[in-house]
């Protein structure tokens, strides 16, 4: 049943395919690899590729189709060594992690034909029909070569540019999908090739031997990627991520979240239990260092268990763990907290260690500690039980549910409702002196703060923003803040454009508005 729904998911999509799907897996088939995947770039392509001094000279379908299959003449990755003083070392990078990668001992062994193989109804792109092979028993298609090799380049672009991290790596997948919508390769073909090149990729990172070529990669890419769009530490992720959809394919977010995990199953129906725990492979938590570089290497093995898909699909219940894998999710922090989670940013090693966010909806019995002068922001609709502690930097909201179900403490730094609607915390919110509430208050309920229990104020400071082009009058009272009982006062209150007069209650407090 999974081989027959293996081969007609060829056929379905081949049958379907549009024009401009055809050219995309003709050009992914034919140019090199690393050249195709580097548009996952975005707003950083045309710098990235200029740096790297990489060339392509198959850009579009010639008119004959018997031309020949393999004849891109340009140089894939781009020039290496010292012949590119300026973006060398990452070259050198990209070529080191896929060492021992070569998926020909798998094809030999396994001997699973291509998919026009098995039926006639799958519809090859018709320029690609030179490239069938007339040997078949030495040319499998298990596991996909072209989409092991988008996985091990983009899985490394990734590690160098993290600020592109779930960009470069959804065009990866884009690149195994497009084998696939060529007619040379089956879904099952393009998962191993995903698990093969992530695989290899680790094997390299964690190899000592390559300790210091990884450390110069990532410092020389952004060196000379800032310098050529010039930003700077403070800029570089904004306008990494500056273009829309109309110069940018993976602009959406969401867009890219649905399509990788579409990829990882291609809608396999699971085959064996659902609710096995994840397994993190060995030297696995080293694909998530410079994403997440204010964890440690079992903070971030953890990430990868809880962010892991489901079990029971076919191929991707491998021992080790490849198969479930799902580096997006965890470039969006936990999924679960299992225990207590104690997160150090210090703003000084700039980048994600300065300002990350976590995407996921958490849950979990666990505590989240923040501590360091870094912010967190959380946008996901979480659900953990612990608690959360501030001590330290910033702590965003940016969703009502953003701090889970425990109660909050806040003995150091500000934290920030941000969210659509009001805050709210399920529990106990205390805050101490030398401290801030930040409201970032818009229409609505935007960015108000509640609490289901008791609101301790023993000092600190409340600061009010307005955002979104919200803007009330000298006279207004707002009503900012609610719990079922509310004790105490802030040391200081602080309005944008207005003075205020606070008008506590025993269940909240308002702010009357003055000029």
């Amino acid at each position: 049943a999974v081989h027959n729904a293996n081969i007609q998911y060829v056929v379905t999509a081949t049958t379907a395919r549009t024009p401009a799907q055809e050219l995309a897996a003709y050009l992914d088939d034919r140019r090199g690899k690393g050249y195709s995947v580097s548009d996952g770039m975005g707003p950083l392509t045309t710098a990235w590729r200029a740096a790297a001094q990489q060339t392509t000279s198959v850009t579009a379908i010639a008119a004959d189709a018997t031309t020949v299959l393999y004849n891109d003449t340009g140089n894939n990755i781009g020039v290496g060594g010292s012949a590119n003083a300026a973006f060398g070392s990452v070259v050198d990078f990209i070529s080191a992690m896929s060492n021992n990668g070569s998926t020909e001992p798998a094809k030999r062994f396994y001997k699973y034909a291509r998919p026009y193989r098995w039926s006639s109804n799958v519809v090859v792109v018709p320029a690609l029909v030179p490239a069938k092979s007339s040997t078949p028993t030495t040319d499998g298609g298990f596991t996909s070569g072209h989409s092991a090799e988008a996985t091990r380049d983009t899985v490394a672009m990734a590690y160098a540019v993290p600020e592109r991290f779930q960009e470069i790596l959804t065009r990866g997948l884009e690149l195994g999908e497009n084998r696939i919508l060529a007619g040379m390769h089956s879904p099952l073909d393009v998962i191993s090739g995903r698990m093969q090149g992530q695989a290899v990729v680790a094997a390299n990172l964690v190899d000592p031997a390559n300790a210091t070529k990884k450390a110069a990669a990532v410092a020389q890419a952004h060196a000379t990627l800032m310098a050529q769009t010039s930003t700077s530490s403070d800029t570089f992720n904004a306008f990494a991520h500056s273009a829309t959809v109309a110069t940018d394919r993976f602009a959406d977010y969401a867009t890219n979240k649905a399509n990788y995990l579409r990829r990882m199953t291609y809608s396999f129906a699971p085959i064996a239990a659902t609710t096995a725990p994840a397994v993190v492979p060995k030297g696995a938590e080293a694909l998530l260092e410079t994403r997440l570089p204010y964890l440690s290497d079992v903070q971030r093995r953890v990430v990868l268990k809880t962010t892991a898909l489901a079990s029971g699909y076919p191929v991707m219940d491998d021992a080790e763990g490849w198969g479930r894998l799902n580096l997006f999710a965890a470039a969006d922090g936990y999924g679960v907290f299992t225990g207590n989670v104690v997160v150090v940013m210090d703003a000084n090693q700039g980048g994600f260690s300065a300002m990350d966010s976590w995407r996921n909806d958490i849950s979990g019995a666990g505590k989240l500690l923040k501590q360091g002068s870094g912010t967190l922001k959380l946008t996901g609709n979480n659900s953990w039980t612990g608690g959360t502690e501030l001590n330290a930097g910033v702590l965003e909201a940016d969703s009502v549910s953003a701090l889970g179900k425990g109660d909050v403490y806040v003995s150091g730094g500000t934290l920030v409702s941000n969210a659509t609607g009001a805050t709210t915390v399920s529990g106990k919110y205390t805050q101490l002196a030398n401290t801030t509430l930040e409201l970032d208050l818009g229409s609505g309920q935007q960015g108000r703060f509640t609490a289901t229990g008791v609101i301790t104020i023993a000092g600190g400071t409340l600061r009010i923003k307005f955002q979104n082009g919200y803007k009330p009058a000298v006279g207004d009272t707002l009503n900012i803040i609610t719990a079922a009982s509310f004790k105490g006062k802030f040391t200081s209150i602080v309005v944008d454009g207005f003075s205020a007069t606070p008008i506590y209650t025993d269940t909240g407090l308002q702010l009357r508005l003055g000029a």
